[in-house]
């Protein structure tokens, strides 16, 4: 009579490779998830901040004012777009990346386009915040207000 034992050692193989099968699949779907759910906490932390420099610009009719009043400063850059930089926590950053200052980590970038309306007395701009890591946009929204027009006289 032959032995049972190597089919019975190949049945437990096989089972065994089953389950580390599925072990990796479901590892597989727990990161996925995880990575899904970082990404939509950075929309909805982008969204607040936009919204919130949004709302801000429209009240003050001036982004420079607005985002001075929202950060005690203002960076512009040559090319008009006024820029502020936030911690992978979204705090916000006082300096400039690059500039050596031992500063938190930037993580995110806030953009703010001012956007010709085409119409007197009505300012309008994108509002955008930027992941720095791989330069996409996480959020972005656009606004427009109504500006103070001087009477002619």
């Amino acid at each position: 009579m032959k032995s049972k034992a190597p089919l019975a050692m190949m049945e437990q193989i096989v089972m065994l490779l089953v389950f580390a099968l599925a072990a990796a699949l479901c590892l597989q779907a727990f990161v996925k998830s995880d990575q899904m759910s970082k990404r939509s906490e950075a929309r909805d932390h982008a969204a607040v901040l936009c919204q919130n420099v949004a709302e801000t610009i429209q009240h003050d009719g001036d982004i420079e004012a607005a985002l001075t009043r929202l950060h005690g400063e203002v960076y512009a850059e040559d090319d008009g777009v006024y820029r502020s930089f936030y911690d992978g926590d979204w705090n916000y950053v006082r300096s400039i990346p690059g500039c050596g200052t031992g500063a938190p980590e930037t993580v995110y970038r806030l953009e703010v386009w001012p956007v010709d309306s085409g119409v007197v007395g009505l300012g309008r701009a994108r509002v955008e915040a930027v992941s720095i890591e791989d330069n996409t946009s996480v959020f972005s929204l656009e606004i427009t207000w109504q500006e103070e027009v001087s009477a002619r006289g």
